[in-house]
């Protein structure tokens, strides 16, 4: 199968890689991907001790009794457009990306 690339004006093939998964185990929570993300592809979440994800209202952080720690989540995937921003600021580099097959 071929990947996804597109043909730049420089004449350069760029292939762009989607976000495939994220490594909550290693992710802190610093939102610093959801900042930089302008397609609102991820979203923050509380994780309770049982491993539940409870989606967390950045505005509103009231709920912080219900959760042990933030992980961020992917919550729209398909919004992804491959610029692998998120992946550029993680400090913990949690995320794999990968080309679109087609």
């Amino acid at each position: 199968m071929a990947t996804f690339s597109v043909t730049l004006p420089s004449g350069e093939v760029w292939t762009p890689k989607f976000v495939a998964d994220l490594n909550q185990e290693t992710c802190i929570g610093c939102a610093r991907c959801v900042k930089v993300c302008a397609n609102n592809v991820l979203a923050l979440a509380g994780m309770t001790e049982d491993g539940e994800l409870i989606r967390v209202d950045p505005e509103n952080d009231d709920d912080d009794d219900e959760y042990e720690r933030k992980v961020m989540t992917i919550a729209t995937q398909a919004n992804c457009i491959g610029c692998q921003a998120c992946s550029k600021v993680c400090p913990k580099k949690c995320y794999t990306h990968a080309p679109a097959e087609v």
